[in-house]
């Protein structure tokens, strides 16, 4: 029998599936408070036959051919992503050109649907009907390598329809003294009060989260006064991400509430972009190419945060099987391309995984980054979760970077109520909602400078181990680090 703590909520359905087990969502939703069962409202499950598909990843040679231009970067990049580089002093280069539209012509020749691009790593990923495809994508002069990443299942359940209002219940739960509500100790365990008695709750900061789905979050009252600037499905284009797995949701209630009493995040006043990466059906490689368009294309519109929940340590297949020593933060694309963020001038926090008492044990990609905070879980006292995956990196760099409460963590349920759940999935949001409220009072320090500040103040600075990684951050510690510079 598995630990409590490491409980996969094997009987907690997705909105569209009600058995499907999530084993790759940084997920661990061990809830204290009931959460209600979409199968119960749905009719008889069916089966649907679906066209077989193949996704590859194609690796193209160079950006030749492209009308795009780093002497004009307000072509592909938003004006608030180039104030953001300006800010900082960073440079626009080859990384931030599209990938070549010349070359996606001839990929679209052979019959291939484009699904998604990643101009970082210079890659595509494409769609296909025809098995027979593969070899006529080799052949392209531009391309160098073609990997496949996805194939479809024979069959898949299909979707369940009902009233998602009809799931919500007004939340009574009243905290008197406890201004932060139910999250009062995963707040305070940060120390980062202080930051928002100064006016720092995140204010003209902007988060991307991506994730697995965003269930009910346009709907819940807890979220109607939060900012959401835009929304987009990299995983399933036609699907809509409020109707997709709630754990994207969960993830936004540990940053964005401001229900005094209730339930307050970590950055209440901050803006958000939601985007989905994850397909919640199956675990396979092209979603670390969905990952990684996702990335772009928040880098694209001039976030200052992004926070991913999301992590993989294996696939459905056992030909994609993933090895210790690619945990270098180079290995695997969505590890290259996070590595790239605060090059671009993006703080990347990302979950260190669940796999403690697995049998992986270690941290996941794309945690593995250089120069972001992959973020472990404590309980409320401070102690790590048995549960909470461990470092070090293949080269020998300390992971995880910080830990935050992912033990009983305070958050939203499907139903709008305050619930508790497990899982570093929570503890990374809770810190990067912290980290955005540094990073206001801070806003022309660079991403490795506030990760400096954030290894810094940690409870563990000056013995970081694989296990509690630099420790807890203590954020009024850290601005005054970065204040006295």
């Amino acid at each position: 029998m598995r630990n409590e703590e490491n409980f996969l909520a094997d009987n907690i359905p997705t909105p569209k599936h009600p058995t499907y087990i999530m084993r790759h969502l940084l997920l661990l939703l061990l809830i204290w408070l009931s959460l209600p069962t979409f199968a119960e409202k749905s009719d008889t499950i069916s089966h649907i036959a679906i066209p077989k598909t193949y996704r590859y990843r194609l690796t193209l040679t160079d950006k030749a051919g492209s009308p795009f231009s780093l002497r004009h970067p307000e072509q592909f990049l938003s004006a608030k992503s180039l104030e953001r580089r300006a800010r900082m002093g960073i440079s626009v280069d080859h990384h931030d050109l599209p990938v070549s539209p010349a070359y996606l012509e001839q990929i679209r020749h052979t019959g291939a649907r484009i699904f998604n691009c990643s101009k970082w790593n210079n890659t595509v990923q494409v769609e296909t009907h025809d098995s027979l495809l593969e070899q006529k994508l080799r052949e392209l002069p531009f391309v160098t390598h073609v990997l496949k990443v996805y194939v479809s299942p024979e069959f898949m359940d299909a979707p369940s329809r009902h009233n998602r209002r009809e799931e919500l219940v007004a939340d009574t739960t009243f905290c008197k003294d406890d201004y932060y509500g139910k999250a009062q100790q995963q707040v305070e365990q940060l120390h980062l009060p202080s930051l928002h008695d100064k006016g720092f709750r995140g204010g003209g900061m902007t988060i991307a989260i991506l994730d697995g789905g965003f269930y009910n979050a346009d709907i819940i009252e807890a979220f109607k006064q939060t900012k959401i600037l835009g929304t987009r499905n990299f995983a399933r284009p036609d699907s809509n991400i409020f109707e997709e797995h709630a754990h994207g949701m969960m993830v936004l209630s540990c940053i964005a509430p401001d229900m005094p009493n209730i339930l307050v995040g970590t950055a209440p006043e901050a803006s958000f972009y939601l985007l989905q990466s994850e397909d919640t059906w199956q675990e396979y490689r092209g979603e670390e190419d969905n990952w990684c368009a996702a990335l772009e294309y928040a880098d694209s519109l001039g976030v200052d945060i992004v926070t991913s929940s999301l992590g993989y340590t294996h696939f459905d297949t056992p030909e994609a099987t993933l090895q210790y020593d690619w945990l270098d933060g180079q290995h695997e694309l969505n590890s290259r391309s996070a590595s790239l963020a605060a090059s671009r001038g993006i703080l990347l926090l990302n979950s260190a995984g669940n796999e403690g008492d697995e049998t992986w044990k270690k941290i996941g990609f794309p945690a593995d980054a250089h120069n972001i905070l992959a973020v472990g879980a404590v309980d409320e006292h401070g102690v790590n979760t048995r549960f909470s995956s461990i470092g070090f990196t293949a080269d020998h760099r300390v992971k995880p970077d910080a830990m935050a409460r992912g033990g009983s963590a305070a958050l939203l349920a499907t139903d709008g109520t305050v619930s508790h759940a497990n899982g570093t999935s929570f503890a990374c949001p809770i810190l990067a909602g912290a980290v955005a409220c540094l990073y206001q009072a801070f806003p022309q320090k660079r991403p490795v400078e506030i990760i400096d500040a954030i290894h810094r103040s940690g409870s563990a600075y000056d013995k970081p181990n694989e296990v509690f990684g630099y420790g807890i951050p203590d954020m009024e510690k850290a601005y005054q680090i970065l204040q006295d510079q």
